[in-house]
């Protein structure tokens, strides 16, 4: 089974370069009319839009069997989602899912990328149906019926709107 990959990561690297760029270029430009512009300053107001270039860059979730992986800026962190241990979901500014595995391995995800993404969403099922099966996934069941309620709807909500049945 080849590994499957968020389809929306690359749009997501763009709109990052695009918000990092628009902050650079209207800096540059506020400062430019106001006469105040030096190198110095060019310089500091390129390292605050990449700064938040570094803030807004989305990690790269792919899927296996078995395996889940997450990919930043400067590494990738991979959970056996066969093994798990636990699956927690995190709520506050944005929402998080932390999948845990036997072999001490840790993947941070925002659920929307299981929404999104219903092959990511249906290797992540695979796998924790084996945990779930082996015994070995003992806290997170409720967060995974959670989210696959919220995938089941969202792709309900899709079909029916591309079969016009709204």
């Amino acid at each position: 089974m080849e590994p499957v990959e968020d389809r929306r990561w690359a749009r997501d690297l763009r709109d990052t370069f695009r918000c990092a760029g628009a902050l650079l270029g209207l800096l540059l430009l506020v400062d430019d009319l106001s006469g105040r512009l030096t190198l110095w300053r060019a310089a500091l107001w390129f390292a605050i839009a990449l700064l938040l270039f570094v803030v807004l860059y989305p990690a790269r979730v792919r899927a296996g069997a078995g395996w889940l992986s997450s990919r930043g800026l400067l590494r990738e962190r991979r959970v056996r989602t066969d093994r798990l241990v636990s699956v927690r979901c995190l709520d506050g500014v944005s929402q998080r899912l932390v999948l845990r595995d036997e072999f001490e391995g840790r993947v941070e995800i925002d659920p929307d990328v299981l929404v999104n993404n219903p092959d990511v969403w249906h290797r992540l099922a695979e796998g924790s149906r084996t945990s779930i099966a082996s015994g070995s996934l003992t806290c997170g069941t409720t967060a995974l019926r959670r989210v696959a309620r919220r995938v089941e709807r969202e792709t309900a909500e899709t079909v029916f709107k591309v079969s016009g049945l709204e």
